[in-house]
């Protein structure tokens, strides 16, 4: 039989965090920066509803989602898009803004989906240089050129746990070019406490060239549900609601996500978990000479550059263990480093003494 010919696309496919070894049953799972204490309780118990109605369509506009953020967040529910993960509002602005021989601009080490969906509507991905793993205002602007449509930013960034502060971040939108389209996908924004930092949405909630993402899947938990959201001028949002797909956020997840957001306890103790445990796990871990970036976001870029140990050998030996890290080599090409996600308290001590029983000190 003949298959139709179909387009070749010249990319690298996503691999995400692993979370299965052979050898074990249940494994402590620290390479997909989800969430340390799981969701909120509130979220359970609509999850856990047996009256739900599964048998009609969600609503396509997640209206009521939409209400509940612009309440949590301070921002107009009309500038807001809903998605199936915010990766698929990634895909939309690019299908929205992108056409063959574009340009992208995103930092060397950056979220994946970036360069994959600019690449499948035919764009050209052009890298710029990041100073000792932090994205460079200065090394972005010398790759802007004409044919610049979007800089992609992730801050913090994903996955080198580096930031730019507040002032550098205004001060990137203010260099580039007014017709330029600045992305800002504020993943971790939640669990960031840091003095000199401002989420994208604070800086540019009323600016009209900057779209900020947002997701459901890290601090709040729902990672399985798929949901994610966008924020931007109600002209781009209006233009997104006529490629997105109909009902692409299921009711369960529209209903999941809106309780999470009435739930700040839970939040403000993920946040706290979080920061506890970033500084431990780092401080104990630089007694081996393993070193990382100033604590951000829900994980740690491990560097070993300074260690007698290599990433490959501590990785290898830790899943071993039944504990997984983040290889940066698959996707990112980062040498010689892991990224390693905070985990729950248990997970957390778990690992700390598989690297006392590895490394013998």
């Amino acid at each position: 039989m003949t298959t139709p010919d179909f387009k070749k696309f010249n990319i690298d496919a996503y691999k995400p965090g692993k979370s299965k070894i052979k050898r074990f049953k249940k494994v402590i799972k620290l390479s997909a920066n989800e969430s340390a204490l799981g969701m909120s309780s509130k979220a359970k118990k609509i999850i856990s509803n047996k009256n739900l109605f599964l048998d009609k369509y969600p609503d396509g506009k997640s209206k009521n989602l939409r209400k509940a953020i612009s309440q949590a967040y301070k921002c107009n529910s009309e500038k807001i898009i809903c998605g199936a993960g915010s990766d698929e509002i990634i895909l939309m602005i690019c299908q929205l803004f992108l056409k063959p021989k574009d340009e992208v601009l995103i930092p060397e080490y950056s979220f994946l989906m970036y360069r994959i969906y600019s690449k499948i509507v035919g764009a050209k991905v052009v890298f710029a240089k990041e100073i000792n793993f932090k994205v460079s205002v200065k090394e972005l602007l010398k790759k802007v050129t004409k044919k610049t449509r979007i800089v992609f930013i992730a801050n913090p960034n994903n996955p080198t746990g580096t930031y730019l502060t507040k002032k550098e971040l205004l001060d990137l939108r203010k260099k580039l070019n007014k017709k330029i389209l600045l992305v800002v996908d504020d993943a971790y924004a939640e669990y960031m406490k840091n003095e000199d930092y401002s989420s994208g949405l604070d800086l540019f909630k009323n600016k009209n060239n900057v779209f900020i993402l947002r997701t459901f899947s890290k601090i709040f938990g729902l990672a399985s549900l798929r949901v994610g959201w966008g924020h931007g001028s109600k002209k781009i949002v209006d233009a997104l609601n006529v490629i997105k797909a109909p009902f692409n956020v299921n009711g369960i997840a529209q209903l999941a996500a809106s309780e999470s957001l009435k739930d700040k306890t839970f939040i403000n103790k993920s946040v706290r978990h979080n920061l506890l445990y970033s500084r431990k796990i780092k401080k104990f871990l630089e007694t081996y000479k393993i070193y990382s970036n100033s604590v951000s976001a829900n994980f740690l870029l491990l560097n070993f550059e300074k260690s007698r140990y290599s990433a490959k050998f501590l990785y290898e030996k830790l899943k071993n263990k039944g504990i997984i890290l983040r290889s940066t080599e698959e996707g990112y090409n980062i040498k010689n480093k892991l990224r390693l996600t905070i985990g729950s308290k248990k997970e957390n001590l778990k690992f700390m003494s598989a690297i006392k029983q590895i490394l013998k000190k």
